[in-house]
């Protein structure tokens, strides 16, 4: 059996192209038909790797007299969240509005118009955990239908309303202030896990841009208090079962307190911004346990999520044979099987007992520090670490044996440059050229797949790149490019940035609020155009444009820059103040535009003899810095002539420059002169 989705190329979509349910796509199809019968639209929304979407698919959407009701009543279309964003953003509003929380699947009827009268998350095949039974919501919602249309009318004239007051701006006219950054850092500390580290309770999310901003406060101050926020946070979540401990790579929250309990599924975007907070949390305190967890992270999207020609796939799936975290867990006698009389040792670090910690099972986590493991066993920190190497490869040989969890294959642009970003900052910190190897493949994938006749788009699988790019495609893209240039020194990296930032600017921007819509001009019209402001998992994508703007305005000198980044900060400055837990990567772009960053020129004669200086440059940290390269007697128009003019090198040798605000440093030769003169005079404190 075959359904409307059999020629979809989503790997969500092809999970339910057998489905009974006469599923259609987000086309004009479903539309005019719903309008010609006068049916109300069941629009569900979720994702390959969604736990929930998978129960209710196999307890509804697969049961035939189920099946038989949706057909009957409605029409019935199914999107992939992480293809149509611009659909999810819109109806999930609606459902966090009239109920007070979200997630997936999405469920929300509407009309053949489009709109939504009703909706909400996950429903159970019988009444139970306080919810009503699917069917009883088919049933009641087609009644309300076709019943009660005065009623209906009322409820959508209250929704437009409701609408319209969610999507309502309320610019500032101030732009951002030192005090602002107190404030914002401040009450982000207040909220912060002294016990456990991170946010909030359970459900936790690692909450990069949040810590992102954090680091850099630190970097302003000095204060130490934002330091072991941060380094806190990512110890215990690298220690915790949200880490997996065997294979490498973080799932997308924990469920508990502790960070113990994974919700299994791994997407590509968190790993891509741990991979990042973590290089950068090791550059401040070189802590070998950091560079660790970030290898870790590469290691496993290198080995499991890479196409083999250079594009990174979207996520793994939770569930395997059916069963969450099947994959993950380990029963006690099976790790004393494979270890034998090692195994006390290392279930003892790991925290692995007869009894389990998640439903009779166990799920790895550090229980305790390695010199404690040492000391209660008469050991030296170097054999209890070389035990547990041995042990945790023997493991993963076991578990390379499974039925691997289920893998959305489908490569979207947004999530690739995130993870574009993540070898380019750690090829500069740790120098391994298989990670240089990596970004440069990845950027010719894009070039090749996605980017066509100067569009981008956000998909491609199976050989077809589908669907015009969104904001966040554009806005990360943009930024990875930028960190590639500054990694590997390639020229056209920067121009294509740049031409990209024109094209959003002229297709995206809202000239009359300021900031950018999520979708361009010429997209479909959709009931509402919204802008991504708020940083979920991941960033705001006019969080990091805001960035862009302020990064490529310090290259070139391009003053409409500076001032689209002005209106942005003037607009949304009063949100941040309001919720700076929400808008992490805007306070990441008001510290730059506060600070003033860096510019460290390196002019050479050849493309070998300035490495030398990049060291210093790259081992330290600084949130705000760029790093150009200019050859002699080839210049680069893009760059700004305040940065080019009368620099040269000195004897022929590659030479350095510091710049901020328009004054520059007397220039250096060697390493160590560099080193010293950036943290005796460019270190914040």
């Amino acid at each position: 059996m075959k359904n409307h989705l059999r020629n979809a190329t989503s790997p969500y979509l092809m999970q339910h192209a057998g489905n009974p349910v006469e599923w259609y796509p987000w086309d004009e199809e479903a539309i005019n038909l719903a309008k010609e019968h006068n049916k109300p639209v069941l629009l569900s929304i979720g994702y390959a790797a969604c736990h929930w979407c998978h129960v209710m698919a196999h307890e509804s959407f697969e049961d035939p007299e189920t099946a038989a009701i949706m057909n009957k009543h409605f029409v019935c279309i199914k999107v992939d969240r992480e293809e149509r964003p611009d659909l999810d953003q819109i109806y999930m509003t609606f459902v966090q509005m009239t109920t007070g929380s979200g997630g997936w699947p999405l469920n929300v009827f509407l009309t053949p118009d489009l709109e939504p009268f009703y909706g909400g998350t996950y429903f159970p095949p019988e009444d139970r955990y306080g919810r009503p039974s699917w069917k009883k919501i088919l049933y009641s919602v087609s009644k309300f239908y076709r019943e009660d249309k005065t009623a209906l009318n009322d409820n959508l004239h209250k929704i437009r309303q409701a609408f319209e007051l969610s999507l309502e701006e309320k610019p500032g006219d101030a732009l951002p202030a030192p005090d602002d950054l107190n404030h914002a850092a401040r009450e982000l500390a207040d909220l912060y896990d002294q016990h456990n580290g991170g946010f909030g309770q359970a459900p936790k999310f690692p909450a990069v841009q949040v810590l992102t901003f954090l680091l850099a406060y630190y970097h302003r101050t000095g204060d130490p208090e934002y330091l072991q926020i941060v380094t806190h946070s990512l110890n215990k979540m690298a220690r915790g079962g949200i880490y997996d401990q065997i294979g490498g790579g973080f799932s997308r929250y924990a469920v508990d307190d502790q960070w113990r309990i994974p919700h299994f599924e791994k997407m590509l975007y968190d790993n891509a911004q741990l991979a990042v907070l973590y290089t950068e949390a090791y550059q401040i305190t070189r802590d070998p346990y950091f560079r660790e967890i970030t290898r870790g992270i590469l290691a496993f999207v290198g080995s499991e999520m890479r196409h083999d020609d250079g594009g990174f796939y979207s996520s793994l799936d939770a569930d395997s044979e059916g069963i969450e975290g099947r994959y993950y867990v380990w029963d006690k006698p099976e790790i004393d099987a494979a270890l034998g009389d090692r195994s006390n040792i290392f279930c003892a670090y790991f925290g692995i007992t007869g009894s389990g910690n998640f439903e009779g099972k166990n799920i790895p986590y550090v229980s305790q520090p390695i010199g404690e493991t040492a000391k209660k066993f008469g050991k030296t920190t170097a054999e209890i670490e070389e035990i547990l190497r041995t042990g945790i490869k023997k493991l993963k040989n076991i578990r390379d044996k499974r039925i691997r969890p289920g893998l959305d294959n489908k490569i979207l642009t947004s999530w690739n440059a995130l993870m574009l970003s993540a070898f380019a900052r750690a090829y500069q910190v740790f120098g391994d050229h298989h990670y240089k190897d990596i970004l440069e493949q990845n950027i010719r994938f894009i070039q090749k797949n996605l980017l066509l006749k100067n569009r981008l788009y956000r998909s491609f699988n199976h050989g077809q790149a589908r669907l015009a790019g969104y904001l966040d495609d554009y806005a990360y893209l943009i930024q990875g490019l930028i960190d590639a240039y500054e990694t590997v020194f390639e020229q056209s990296y920067l121009e294509l940035a740049y031409d990209l930032l024109k094209d959003v600017n002229r297709r995206y921007y809202d000239h009359e609020k300021s900031g950018y819509f999520y979708t361009a001009n010429e997209h479909q019209n959709l009931i509402y155009k919204m802008k991504d402001l708020h940083d979920q998992s991941i960033p705001s994508a006019n969080g990091v444009m805001l960035q862009n703007l302020l990064r490529m305005h310090t290259i070139t000198a391009d003053q409409d820059l500076l001032t689209l980044a002005e209106q942005m900060m003037q607009g949304y400055l009063p949100d941040c103040r309001r919720n700076p837990y929400a808008f992490g990567s805007f306070l990441i772009a008001m510290d730059y535009y506060l600070t003033r960053p860096i510019e460290i020129v390196i002019v050479t004669r050849d493309d070998h003899s300035f490495k030398d200086l990049l060291k210093p440059l790259f081992e330290t940290y600084f949130p705000h810095r760029h790093v150009i390269i200019l050859h002699e007697q080839d210049p680069m128009p893009l760059i700004s002539n305040t940065i080019t003019t009368g620099k040269t090198t000195i004897g022929g040798k590659a030479t350095a420059f510091i710049c901020r605000d328009f004054t520059c440093s007397q220039p250096v030769t060697l390493p160590e002169d560099l080193e010293l003169l950036l943290r005796t005079k460019y270190l914040q404190k």
